[in-house]
């Protein structure tokens, strides 16, 4: 993992915390979630507060998403909007945090000057014990405030305000002056600079979940299923009509295709099909040294095409399909069928143009792994467990290529490949050099 985290390319763009005072705001909501504390003088945090230093001194990754569900956060600053999100048990919650903060920004920039502002994802579960309680999970509230509760004394003053306004004997009423007096002390003035956080609601219909190996749950939708990483029994009985899993390929591609979910790559407007099918084939080729026990360090494009030709015939059917669409993408071979029985199926396919476009690409990525960028971009939890199970030739190709073909141009990246410049995990910056020596490969990415 050192390598991924010299290049930027893991625990990048996270926020560091380094002055005595932040660390002191961070302490006091931690405190206040939590009942712990940290004696660090300085870590790096994601875009919930969630510290992988501060995980490995408690001795528990999960301590602000206790039992994986109801996320809770601590902001120390607006610019955690852009840091990742680590440990993710659900994909949904970084984007809500994220626009959580985007809608606030002006009054959580004025509340983290003083103080830390912490809170929760906030559902009606609380365990996923039983599997049918990823189905009760349907909406998600955000709740939160200062660790001094400025913004619930800022609602109680401003309703005061507007009794002193309203009611006949106000004026006369010592009690409440002196009561809205001492609550102004805290807040400051409510009615020139307004502290109110907007109750935001966030509807969870299709989405994925870490919890029983990786689930799919796809609900709204016209044709709902859920769709299991792992194996499907261990669901039983849950309220949903179809449940498959990944060795079901010609299920998944039916439902995908049933209710518009992706489009083939050599149909999507305004990009280069042939050089992106080329370059999974490139992937391909990757996957089929490591196994031959090749050394790849230091390898380039032309020596993977090389080496393609060379061993052509000991190629993998994936190789083999990609190369007929990529040549008949590129004008020089006939049409080639490629069902979806065939192995390259959903490695010819990208999201199309809906609202759930990231979380179907982080399926596709997880239903065809060989093509490591794609799994890098949509689906970084799994493209870690899977690194860690690579040979150091592998792991020297991909941390190469990624560096030096991917991180120039991020945004032109996604873009091309998926007709958008986001993806489901903000890309990470290069990191300080001293979160290298000090972060080390924490197991909690991959748990």
């Amino acid at each position: 993992m050192k390598r991924l985290i010299e290049k930027g390319l893991m625990f990048g763009n996270l926020i560091h915390v380094d002055s005595p005072a932040l660390v002191e705001r961070y302490n006091r909501a931690l405190v206040h979630l939590t009942g712990k504390k940290t004696a660090l003088a300085d870590f790096h945090i994601d875009i919930s507060g969630y510290s992988p230093e501060v995980g490995d001194e408690l001795g528990d990754h999960l301590y602000l998403n206790h039992n994986g569900v109801n996320r809770q956060f601590i902001l120390l600053s607006t610019s955690q909007k852009t840091a990742p999100l680590l440990n993710a048990k659900f994909s949904t919650c970084r984007g809500i945090l994220r626009q959580f903060i985007g809608e606030n920004e002006a009054q959580l920039f004025a509340l983290c000057a003083r103080d830390a502002v912490g809170g929760e994802l906030v559902n009606s579960v609380h365990d996923v014990e039983d599997p049918r309680r990823l189905f009760d999970i349907r909406k998600i509230r955000i709740e939160a405030d200062t660790t001094k509760g400025t913004v619930h004394d800022a609602e109680r003053l401003a309703q005061m305000v507007n009794r002193f306004k309203t009611e006949q004997d106000a004026w006369f009423d010592d009690l409440l002056i002196a009561e809205m007096i001492g609550v102004a002390k805290r807040t400051g003035d409510v009615v020139r600079n307004p502290v109110r956080l907007k109750d935001m609601e966030f509807q969870q219909d299709n989405f994925w979940t870490a919890h029983f190996g990786g689930v799919y749950i796809f609900r709204g939708v016209e044709h709902p299923a859920a769709i299991c990483a792992g194996d499907k029994t261990q669901l039983g009985d849950v309220p949903i009509k179809y449940v498959f899993d990944m060795s079901e390929r010609n299920r998944i591609a039916k439902f995908l295709d049933l209710n518009g979910l992706v489009e083939p790559i050599t149909k999507a407007r305004g990009i280069d099909a042939a050089a992106i099918l080329r370059q999974k084939m490139d992937f391909i080729v990757v996957d089929a040294a490591q196994d031959a026990g090749m050394d790849l360090t230091g390898a380039t494009r032309r020596d993977i095409r090389i080496l393609a030709r060379s061993h052509a015939s000991r190629l993998p059917e994936e190789w083999h399909g990609l190369n007929a669409l990529a040549s008949w993408a590129e004008g020089l071979g006939d049409w080639p069928r490629i069902s979806s029985q065939h192995p390259a199926y959903f490695l010819t396919l990208r999201a199309a143009d809906h609202a759930d476009r990231d979380l179907v690409n982080m399926l596709l990525a997880e239903l065809a792994p060989m093509d490591i960028r794609q799994l890098f971009i949509c689906h970084k939890q799994l493209f870690y467990r899977l690194y860690a199970s690579w040979t150091d030739t592998k792991k020297s190709y991909v941390v190469d290529f990624l560096d030096r073909e991917y991180q120039v141009d991020k945004a032109g990246a996604r873009d091309a490949l998926f007709g958008h410049r986001d993806a489901p995990m903000e890309e990470p910056a290069p990191p300080r050099d001293d979160i290298v020596t000090r972060v080390g490969p924490w197991g909690a990415v991959g748990r």
